[in-house]
């Protein structure tokens, strides 16, 4: 086989999320029997037919950089996970529904990433006081994925489900919400199927086929990300 291209997608959220499943199931299209935590990180590859059906499309490697999720506040540990955020070209957030904190969490996770040494350790930033402007002129495709879909009470969907659409706009980015252990969430031709090849080919587009050299990968001339306000939850 012909040496594809590649483009290097973070997966970022709270331990226990299900980062590592939702990984399996995206390249293995395959439930993962027995989830371990991460440890470090952890890679593995998906392949993405680019404009699929048109004349320009062609196959690309998308590597899934699944980051451990462990939230401990002490320096070394970010700076041992900052390694991993050289070079991207787009992040995904995972966060699980039915656990609000891990939610919340990914503004700092996202934090992390795009700033890599200004993380704030514990802080929250809540609806309101998030300036989304920030994420709007953000050259790095995000895409939000919300696992566990399956253990919300029905009585309670409604209320999860504008929960994430309000995370989803602060992160200017679309949501995808499902059950890491029932492949058919992902089935082609689903609406989850089509915002997720929508996502990859816009990293694809942004890292090959961008004319505006300040849009390419990496993150070396980004602007840095500034909250309005931050406080605990």
């Amino acid at each position: 086989m012909a040496s594809l291209d590649r483009v290097k997608v973070l997966v970022l959220g709270d331990s226990g999320v299900g980062k590592s499943s939702l990984v399996h199931l995206l390249c293995q299209n395959q439930v993962l029997g027995n989830p371990s935590w991460t440890v470090g990180c952890s890679v593995d590859v998906r392949v993405q037919d680019y404009r699929e059906g048109t004349p320009e499309e062609k196959t690309f490697y998308i590597e899934l950089w699944d980051v451990g999720g462990s939230v401990g506040s002490a320096s070394s540990v970010k700076s041992t996970r900052a390694v991993f955020y050289n070079s991207v070209n787009g992040i995904i957030l995972v966060h699980d529904l039915t656990n609000k904190k891990s939610s919340q969490n990914l503004y700092r996770w996202s934090l992390e990433a795009l700033n890599k040494d200004s993380s704030p350790t514990g802080v929250i930033v809540s609806n309101g006081d998030y300036d989304r402007e920030q994420f709007a002129e953000n050259p790095v495709p995000l895409l939000l994925i919300g696992t566990k879909f399956d253990q919300i009470p029905e009585n309670k969907r409604n209320e999860v489900l504008t929960r994430t659409a309000f995370l989803s706009e602060d992160f200017n980015a679309e949501e995808i919400n499902l059950d890491c252990t029932n492949p058919r969430y992902l089935a082609a031709g689903t609406s989850n199927a089509v915002k997720l090849s929508r996502f990859f080919d816009k990293v694809i587009e942004k890292r090959y086929f961008t004319r505006d050299p300040s849009q390419m990968t990496g993150f070396t001339d980004r602007k840095r990300f500034n909250f309005k306000s931050l406080h605990y939850d």
